[in-house]
């Protein structure tokens, strides 16, 4: 069974580097357990899709709550899904500098990436439309 899990946390550290380190895992990790997903960072927020098997899903999550790197980790949504949407990335990231802010508007009261702020629905939307309109970084 197929699933998709939708959530925000907080960097520790928002340095490039520790960035780039958390990517890298990903994409080591996530083939080996059958995980896709896309991650938008920004502000020193993480929004993070992530799709595959409801237990490699679980794990994953669990581990991600236990991460010293992330904070105040937040369940924006959760569902289970016939296909993925997400499903040519082992972790594709979102172009930040590519983004026009006005998509940003478009789901919260400011021209910032704020998940702790709109539903889950709306992060995934915005998500979503990211992808669709930004450069995707990470494809693999």
């Amino acid at each position: 069974m197929l699933v998709r899990l939708l959530y925000a946390s907080r960097a520790v550290d928002p340095r490039p580097e520790v960035i780039e380190e958390i990517l890298d895992q990903s994409r080591h990790f996530n083939p080996t357990c059958g995980i896709t997903g896309i991650l938008c960072y920004g502000g020193g927020i993480f929004l993070q899709a992530i799709e595959g098997g409801r237990m490699a899903i679980s794990e994953l999550y669990g581990h991600i709550q236990r991460d010293a790197r992330h904070k105040d980790v937040v369940l924006l949504h959760y569902e289970e899904i016939s296909e993925r949407r997400f499903g040519g990335w082992t972790m594709g990231q979102v172009n930040m500098t590519k983004i026009n802010t006005n998509i940003l508007l478009k789901y919260s009261e400011r021209a910032e990436l704020d998940p702790y702020s709109v539903s889950g629905q709306v992060s995934l939307a915005l998500l979503e439309e990211l992808m669709a309109t930004a450069s995707i970084i990470g494809r693999a």
